[in-house]
């Protein structure tokens, strides 16, 4: 649900807020698939995002409950791409399409580095299957 603090001057969610959300539900995805936090620092690596695409079309307002959903579009070398929805959860009308640009970084010195293969292959796996 849309909070007050989240709201811009002109009564809409700020922008920021979209890619909160793409990060918070990335974070949620990754910990339910068993990739998490966890698994990422026992391969001494990171998530950092990189770069993002936001396509808004329509603003969110207070009250405003919100469905985000998220997909693995791609992992090769050290990015992942996921692509975000963020729809009004009472008539499922899209408000904003995120592509993020994921690195991943080593957490000694912060340098991107080449994804874990088992990931890789996941990803790989699910795309095949659909």
């Amino acid at each position: 649900r849309v909070r007050g603090y989240e709201l811009d001057s002109n009564g809409h969610v700020n922008n920021a807020v979209y890619l909160n959300w793409a990060e918070e539900i990335a974070g949620l995805h990754a910990e339910a698939a068993g990739y998490g936090r966890a698994w990422t620092v026992e391969r001494g690596g990171a998530w950092v995002v990189h770069h993002a695409d936001i396509t808004w079309r329509r603003p969110a307002v207070l009250g405003d409950e919100v469905a985000v959903t998220v997909r693995v579009e791609s992992i090769r070398g050290a990015r992942g791409i996921r692509r975000t929805w963020i729809r009004r959860a009472t008539d499922d009308e899209l408000l904003a399409e995120l592509l993020v640009e994921w690195a991943w970084v080593r957490i000694s010195d912060g340098r991107p580095t080449r994804v874990p293969r088992e990931l890789v292959e996941l990803v790989e796996r699910s795309q095949r299957t659909g």
